[in-house]
């Protein structure tokens, strides 16, 4: 049986229906806005997986090309691996859905949402976790409550719900928020500096809206949903729990006291490994699993403890303290600019590299084709947490963190059109205790300022954390691993002195209140114009000059009607420029031509060149000209490029001429002057009429 419900939002109708497609699965929705259309499956595995430590949920989004009537480009005619685009929205849905499912959850669940018809005004990532949420909630699935998402754009200064691409593209605001009933379980987003009091009264704003959409959900259940299965558990027997807890409380929590990271890492692992070998034996082998969950138990309550009742953190600082912070520029003398940075135990290299448009990242995908001039890659090799490992493809939480500081600078960034280079930024974690994305942030935008990309100013990033008990709460500044292992949240702000870039917010509890938002915002604003402060000290201002090895770019403005005689038939003529000068040569269909070359001569050559083509000749000028056809009543002569005039036999000398030759052959060069532009174009030269030099 079919049912579905359906709201307005801004004048369109949101449909979620359940029980046409796919009736298989354990739940599956199609949820519509406007002609957009996506299909969310949830499916449960039968057997629950009791050898794991942790809950096996796989979200995979994706889009079909045939839902905007497109077939895929290239050899292979159909959709292959996930585009980053899709590993992103896969990450979106999957943060605020996790927290929700039942403690010592083991089931493999698998959520697919598939973008089955896009009509390229309203974005599908949004319907994709409420179809995801409404798959499970109408599922037998056990799943605590709906969530709902709503986008919000600031637009001519006025909040809007659920923008349209065009929407987006011209507001202040792009901020996805997802959410309960009763509190936010998700933020992601990018501003253009906005303030944190508009951020906040944003986040109250998409609330209200999410609230709407929950309804709309709780009304689909009670028509439709399933009763939830009774399912298994990871338990830990009682008996275990308190001589584990016995055993370890005081040596781990001992252990948390060390200087450092891996000091404290090893000092955990050698109590933990020693309870698992005492309990293991007396238990059972089988109760491994049972033991580990007992000692990160005792983890987590060790450290909250400390925070929420000794207010004390586990390196000794205050709530709203920084680690040590250092800076350095300049390190790779063959890079077009560079930057290390530092804080505590987490250390980015920011590498920037300089490209011409041809090295523009183009892509073709449901929203429709397009290109970045601006590309952030993070690499997180196994080595900066001390660790063997895979090394060789890009895995997802290397997408989204590259993907989080890329919007943190785009902003400050020049347009392509007054700055035309293609910018590439490279992080290199070499060292990581927490917060590698805004460490990649502010190494970035050093590297941005060393490389002379004129930005407009510099940014820098920070995560907070928080750690609550009941009523009680900690927000945490400048959280490091262990803070982000065990505490509730993990938010990152990044912005200048003038206003938010673009934030993440994870949590791993049933909500976050809009006050501890507020607090939030308010220590990261803090910490975030302490460390601009710091970076100040290193490179206040971009440097006057790129560098040497970066490739010297110009651009002109050739007339429309000049734009064939450049390129000449079949490219000949600027394919001839290329050959000749060593530039690279592109010109779009307005007429601007951007030249480039790593040899500055070359870039003068060819724009010198492109010059002279778009000169018309001039009566009574004279020209230094190439022989370039000899034939008997005169000599064609090359004034300017591609241009040719005829120097006839009688203009050839002030003497009598018997033969053309007698005077010049091909590929001589002579001075000659333009006598002449008869009515239908045509060039006529003299030899004998120049004046003397």
């Amino acid at each position: 049986m079919i049912h579905s419900v359906s709201m307005e939002i801004r004048g369109q109708t949101l449909t979620i229906e359940t029980g046409k497609l796919a009736k298989q699965a354990n739940g599956a929705v199609l949820v519509t806005y406007g002609d957009t259309k996506v299909l969310c499956t949830a499916v449960m595995s039968k057997e629950s997986k009791m050898d794991m430590d942790y809950f096996p949920l796989q979200i995979n989004y994706s889009e079909k090309y045939y839902s905007v009537g497109k077939i895929p480009g290239g050899f292979i005619k159909r959709e292959g691996r996930p585009k980053d685009k899709e590993i992103l929205v896969s990450r979106l849905i999957d943060r605020p859905l996790r927290p929700l499912f039942p403690d010592g959850f083991r089931n493999e669940v698998q959520i697919l949402p598939t973008t089955i018809s896009a009509d390229q005004i309203n974005p599908p990532d949004i319907l994709g976790i409420i179809g995801a949420s409404a798959s499970l909630c109408v599922s037998d699935i056990p799943f605590n409550e709906p969530v709902a998402a709503v986008r919000v754009s600031l637009v001519n200064d006025e909040l809007v719900v659920n923008p349209t691409f065009e929407e987006i593209k011209s507001g202040k605001l792009d901020l996805i928020v997802a959410g309960t009933r009763k509190a936010i379980m998700m933020i992601e987003g990018a501003a253009l500096e906005l303030s944190e009091e508009q951020m906040l009264e944003a986040l109250k704003f998409a609330h209200e809206n999410i609230i709407k959409v929950v309804e709309l959900q709780e009304e689909l259940i009670e028509k439709c949903g399933k009763p939830k299965l009774t399912i298994p558990l990871f338990e830990i027997d009682e008996e275990l729990r308190k001589e584990v807890e016995t055993f370890a409380a005081e040596p781990l929590k001992n252990a948390f006291n060390a200087s450092n990271k891996l000091e404290m890492q090893d000092n955990v692992e050698k109590v933990m490994k020693e309870a698992v070998t005492t309990y293991s034996e007396k238990f059972g082998d089988d109760k491994v699993l049972q033991i580990k969950g007992v000692l990160e138990g005792l983890e987590h309550s060790i450290v909250r403890k400390m925070l929420i009742e000794e207010d004390r953190r586990v390196d000794g600082r205050k709530m709203d303290e920084l680690r040590s912070i250092s800076c350095e520029i300049s390190l790779l003398p063959r890079t077009h600019g560079s930057a290390l940075f530092t804080r505590g135990e987490t250390q980015s290299l920011g590498v920037v590299t300089l490209g011409t448009a041809f090295d523009v990242q183009r892509f073709d995908d449901i929203d429709g084709e397009g290109s970045k001039h601006f590309m952030l890659h993070y690499n997180f090799p196994p080595f900066s947490v001390g660790e063997t490992g895979r090394v060789g493809g890009v895995g997802r939480r290397e997408i989204g963190h590259g993907n989080l500081a890329e919007r943190a600078l785009l902003p400050i960034l020049p347009d392509f059109e007054s700055f035309p280079y293609t910018i590439r930024v490279v992080s290199e974690i070499l060292e990581s205790n927490g917060s590698s994305s805004m460490a990649t942030v502010c190494s970035g935008s050093l590297a941005l300022l060393d490389a002379g990309v004129p930005v407009t100013k510099p940014v820098s990033g920070i995560a907070m954390g928080l750690v609550t008990d009941g009523e009680n709460y900690k927000v945490l500044t400048d959280i490091q691993g262990v803070e982000d292992h065990l505490g509730d949240m993990d938010f990152k702000v990044a912005g200048t002195r003038d206003g938010i870039t673009t934030f993440q917010l994870d949590i791993k509890i049933e909500g976050i209140t809009i006050d501890i938002m507020a607090k939030a915002f308010e220590q990261a604003k803090i910490a975030r114009f302490k460390i601009l402060d710091v970076m100040a000290e290193t490179i206040q201002e971009r440097k006057d000059d790129l560098s040497e090895y970066a490739p010297k770019i110009v651009t002109m403005m050739v007339k429309t009607d000049k734009i064939k005689d450049v390129i000449g038939p079949g490219g000949k003529v600027i394919k001839k420029i290329i050959e000749e000068t060593g530039a690279s040569i592109n010109i779009d269909d307005h007429g601007k031509a951007t030249i480039s070359s790593k040899d500055e001569k070359a870039v003068e050559a060819a724009l010198e060149t492109i010059r002279l083509i778009c000169t018309d000749a001039e009566a009574g000028k004279t020209y230094d000209g190439l022989v370039k056809r000899v034939t008997e009543y005169g000599a064609f002569i090359e004034i300017l490029p591609g241009k040719d005039g005829l120097c006839h036999i009688s203009k050839l000398s002030k003497e009598r001429v018997n033969k053309v030759e007698d005077v010049v052959r091909e590929g001589d060069r002579v001075r000659v002057k333009c006598i002449e532009i008869d009515r239908m174009g045509r060039i006529n030269l003299s030899m004998k009429d120049v004046d003397p030099a």
